[in-house]
C-alpha cells in the first residue's frame, strides 16, 4: 500500500522576514508520520493573493492533502480565506454558524464583535469548519485543503481535530545508527546498501562532536521486517 502524501503551505511575511520562526511544520510532520501520511512538500509564501492562489492550486493537484497555516485572523493582511476561495473559484462571505460561534465567544468575554472580528466569520462557499477550542475562530476545509491559523497552539488544536478524518497508510517507521565517521568515509558502502533496499529510504546527516566528525545514518520505511534486515546489515558495516 502506498502512503498518502501531504503538503504544507506556510503563509506570512513574518516568516519570510525572519521575524517569526515557524514551528508548525515540525509539529505537522510528526503527527502525519504517526498516522502514515508522508509530508512530501512544504512551501512558504508571502501575504500575496496571487502567490497563495498559485501555490494552493499546485499543491492540491499534486498531493492527497494540503494544510495551510497563517493569514486567517482579523486584520487587513489576513487574506488567506479570500485566496482559498479564489483558488477554488467560489464566493466567500460571512457564514451563520461561524458568526454564531464568534458572537457567543465575544459576548462571554464582554468584548464587542466588531467589524475586524467579523472578518474571521467569512468562509468560502462549500467549506466545512475546523474546530478551534483555543480561540474559537474556526479554520475550514475545502476539497483536500485544510486552512488553519498560524499561532502554534491554535494550529496544533486544529490539526488534532482534522487528523481523525484523514485516511493514512502503514505507519512510517525509522531506525538510526550514529557513527563517529565522516560522510566521505561511509558514502560508498552506505550508497550500495541503499541500492540493495530500494523500498526503503536511507539518509545520512553529518554532525561534529568535540571537533570530530560523525554521521547519523537513518533508514525509513513501512515494512518492519525489511527495516530490521537493512539495519542489521548497516550495523554489520559500521556498528
Amino acid at each position: 500500500m502506498t502512503n498518502p502524501t501531504a503538503a504544507m503551505l506556510v503563509i506570512g511575511d513574518e516568516i519570510l522576514s525572519g521575524r517569526t520562526r515557524d514551528s508548525n511544520m515540525h509539529y505537522l510532520a510528526g503527527e502525519l508520520t504517526r498516522i502514515g501520511i508522508r509530508l512530501a512538500e512544504v512551501r512558504v509564501v508571502a501575504d500575496d493573493h496571487a502567490a497563495i492562489v498559485a501555490a494552493v492550486n499546485a499543491l492540491r493537484a499534486a498531493h492527497d492533502t494540503v494544510f495551510t497555516s497563517g493569514g486567517i485572523g482579523p486584520t487587513h493582511d489576513d487574506i488567506t480565506a479570500d485566496a482559498i476561495a479564489a483558488a477554488f473559484g467560489v464566493p466567500i462571505g460571512p457564514r451563520a454558524d461561524a458568526v454564531a460561534l464568534l458572537q457567543a465567544h465575544y459576548d462571554r468575554q464582554g468584548l464587542p464583535f466588531n467589524e475586524a472580528r467579523q472578518r474571521m466569520a467569512r468562509i468560502p462557499e462549500g467549506a466545512t469548519l475546523i474546530d478551534n477550542p483555543v480561540s474559537i475562530a474556526p479554520g475550514f476545509a475545502l476539497g483536500n485543503v485544510h486552512v488553519m491559523a498560524g499561532v502554534p497552539t491554535i494550529f496544533q488544536a486544529m490539526v488534532a481535530s482534522v487528523l481523525p478524518k484523514l485516511t493514512g497508510g502503514p505507519p512510517l517507521l525509522s531506525q538510526n545508527l550514529r557513527v563517529m565517521r565522516g560522510e566521505g568515509e561511509i558514502a560508498a558502502e552506505f550508497g550500495a546498501l541503499a541500492a540493495e533496499f530500494p523500498d526503503l529510504q536511507m539518509g545520512s546527516y553529518p554532525f561534529t562532536l568535540n571537533g570530530a566528525y560523525g554521521t547519523n545514518l537513518v533508514i525509513r520505511g513501512t515494512d518492519a521486517a525489511r527495516l530490521d534486515m537493512a539495519m542489521t546489515r548497516l550495523c554489520g558495516l559500521f556498528g
